[in-house]
Parts: C-alpha cells; structure tokens; sequence
C-alpha cells in the first residue's frame, strides 16, 4: 500500500466530516416547527464543521496532501455548512416572521459566501491548479466566520433564554453587513503564518484573559461572540488605518505613469527631431 496515497484521504475525510454536520443541521431545521433545542443543536453542529474545516487544511499542509480538489471540495463544503446551514437557521429561527425580505436576507447571505470562496480559489490558485501558498491576508470575510458570528447570536440566545429574537431588525442588519464583508476587499488576517514567538505567545495570553473575563462577567456562551466580534473589528479597523497609505500609493502609481509617459513621448520627439535633421 502507498502510504502517501493513503494520507491524501486524510484532509479529504475531514472535508466530508464538516458537509456532514452542515447537512444534518439542515435536517434538524427542515422539521415543520424547529424547537429552541433544535436551534441549538444545529448551531452545535456549525460549530463542529468549523472545527473539521479548520483541520482539514492544516492536515493537508502536515501530511505535504495539499491538491487543487482538496481546494475544490473544501469550497464546496463551505458553502453547505456556512452558506447553505446558517442561512437557513438564521431565517428560520428570528427572520422567517420578515417574510419575502428574510427570504432576500437569508439567500443573499448564501449568494455572497459563494461569491467570496469562487474569488478564493482564484486568487489562490497557481499555475496547472495547484494550490498557492496561504498569504498572511486574505481579501474578504471568510465564510466560517461569518457564519461562525450569527451561530454564535443563536447559541447565546440559548444560553440567555430568548431575549435576543426580539431584536429581530438588528439581526437582519448584522447578516447584511457579513453579507456585505464577504464580497468586500477589506483584508483579513489568516494567521496561517503565525510561528512561535513571545509576540504570539503574549498574544494568546491575552486573549485567554479577555475571554475568561467576559465567560467570568457575561456568560460562557459569549465567548464566541466577542471573538468572532474582535476579529472582524481588526480587520476593519487595519483597513480603515490603511486607506492614507492606499491613497499615497495610487497617487505615487498616477505619477509614476505620466512621468513614464513624458519620458516615452520626449523619446519619441528626439527621435523625430533625428530623422529631420538626417534628411
């Protein structure tokens, strides 16, 4: 038996493992009258296909299994476990009394996590399809957190005892804006290059305190919302700080193209002014 071939079904297993989850949530949803307990154990389920999606390309990576249908099968995955069951538990745990607008809401949440891994796989494709090197950002919201962050409003809802379906409007509103971020060019973090360092380790130790201070003040369950929350603000917050440098280097760009092309045509002029002044 080749041992490498046999590693190759490895991340691919794990890939399967998450459209599993994704698809019995679906199931549990699909129900005539979803209970609260329901709601919860679908999120559950989102949940634990985030975890397989999240080792899915490490295993990948470690075992050197890295392919172009990894890549293919890990997106089409994203969007049964991410696009397809949050939308639905979404709609129909606090946007279903909207109407033809949750519908809107809903599917255009699933319309834009699709969008976003197609110009994914693009951008990260090489040469013959081979899969590129993960980037230390990656442009867009990645549809695990988007779908991690309106799980993570039905799991503390749960833990709350319902208070968070009456602000129905906000929810509507939040999905929208993970809509918008998805197909966004806001750059996030990928911290797929991360390596040990005091930095990193400094790091994780503040945000194990912050996390245990909000579990120890708020409830458990918000742990995923403020880290979820955190990580969406950074990258909002680098973007906004970046839009001076943005602005400075297209500015520099402009001007480096009409000096190139005052450059050109003075060439183009003393090359004129010759061949007059042969004939």
């Amino acid at each position: 038996m080749d041992l490498r071939k046999t590693l190759f079904i490895l991340p691919n297993l794990l890939t399967l493992s998450s459209i599993f989850c994704g698809f019995y949530a679906i199931v549990l949803l699909a129900s005539g009258a979803p209970s609260d307990d329901d709601f919860y154990r679908a999120s559950l389920l989102i949940i634990f296909a985030m975890f397989f999606d999240s080792l899915d390309g490490r295993v990948a990576r470690m075992t050197k299994t890295q392919s172009a249908f990894g890549v293919q099968i890990d997106s089409l995955a994203d969007v049964v476990s991410f696009g397809v069951a949050p939308a639905l538990l979404i709609y129909r745990w606090a946007l279903h009394p909207l109407g033809l607008l949750g519908v809107i809401i809903c599917f255009a949440f699933c319309a834009c996590g699709a969008i976003r891994l197609a110009r994914f796989n693009v951008l990260t494709m090489r040469d013959k399809g081979a899969p590129g090197k993960p980037g230390k950002y990656i442009v867009g919201l990645p549809i695990p957190g988007a779908a991690g962050l309106m799980v993570s409003l039905v799991v503390a809802n749960h833990v709350a005892g319902g208070t968070l379906m009456e602000g129905k409007v906000i929810i509507a509103v939040v999905m929208v804006l993970m809509s918008f971020l998805m197909v966004s060019t806001v750059k996030f973090r990928s911290f797929k290059d991360i390596r040990l360092s005091w930095r990193t380790i400094f790091m994780v130790l503040a945000t194990i305190v912050a996390c245990s201070i909000m579990a120890a003040r708020f409830r458990p369950a918000s742990v995923l919302v403020f880290l979820l929350a955190a990580y969406i603000t950074i990258g909002l917050v680098e973007a906004t700080l970046g839009i001076p440098r943005s602005i400075k280097g297209a500015r520099q760009r402009r001007a480096a193209r009409k000096a190139s092309a005052g450059t050109v045509a003075a060439e183009e002029r003393t090359g004129r002014a010759l061949a007059d002044s042969d004939h």
